[in-house]
């Protein structure tokens, strides 16, 4: 089954690299216009070089999206660039914890609850009323699976997350009848330039990464692409408030 779009423009954050900038180039291999959004202006520059080069279209806008202001002018570019938004992968996040709930600190909780949760609360406010607008559309956010359970020393991640699932159903259920799908993917660990840092030092760890999915490697960033892109596509017509494990069978343990 080949995936089929009706729209034309999508908007990704957090697309200086691993998996939004993998969706990104994924979403332009479909002909779709893309909007590439990052904080990381060189990162994000490249992945519309590499759009370009394809033959795809794409344009940069920086965003930081745990700024209100900034998030409205994100949406403002989109329009001014092609006029209308019909897929958003709210995929900006952050992930800087490294130790027990009783050892964080206000600046860690702020920082993570800032980009990830009220980030992807912005990004929703701001888009939702371009979809109306236009009759429809669709929103996947990134979740994790430390979303769907717990997650030892990174609490304030995992709560983060745990939220980003309940802004996707709420939205959901909401915007359902107005024919505006929210959906969540929640990736395990994931071969990203992130985690080649955190495992560089230590293969060992890398290896016990690998040994928590049952599939026994970690993922690959197109992999998630692939469910961020189904979740948009019209042959997930029915599919609305659903948090996507793509986990390698992590938490089918």
């Amino acid at each position: 089954m080949s995936l089929s779009f009706s729209g034309q423009v999508a908007l990704v954050t957090g697309g200086a690299a691993g998996i939004g900038r993998a969706t990104a180039l994924a979403f332009a291999n479909e002909g779709i216009k893309v909007v590439v959004s990052d904080v990381d202006v060189a990162g994000g520059e490249g992945t519309v070089e590499l759009i370009c080069a394809a033959g795809g279209q794409a344009t940069f806008v920086r965003c930081d999206v745990s700024r209100d202001a900034e998030v409205k002018a994100l949406m403002d570019a989109t329009l001014a660039a092609y006029g209308r938004l019909d897929y958003a992968f709210n995929n900006a996040g952050i992930e800087i914890e490294k130790g027990k709930l009783a050892d964080g600190s206000e600046a860690e909780f702020d920082a993570i609850m800032g980009v990830n949760v009220k980030g992807v609360w912005l990004c929703m406010k701001y888009q939702i009323p371009l979809l109306l607008a236009q009759g429809g559309g669709a929103i996947v956010n990134t979740a994790s699976v430390a979303g769907l359970g717990a997650a030892p020393k990174m609490s304030i991640y995992s709560a983060s997350k745990h939220a980003v699932i309940g802004l996707t159903k709420s939205a959901a259920v909401e915007y359902a009848k107005k024919k505006i799908r929210v959906n969540a993917v929640c990736p395990a660990v994931i071969d990203t330039d992130m985690f080649r840092r955190a495992y560089a030092a230590d293969p060992k760890k890398g290896e016990f990464a690998a040994a928590m999915h049952p599939v026994g490697r970690i993922g690959k960033v197109e992999e998630i692409a692939t469910a961020v892109l189904y979740l948009c596509c019209d042959n997930a017509a029915f599919t609305t408030g659903h948090a996507l494990a793509v986990d390698g069978g992590a938490t089918a343990i």
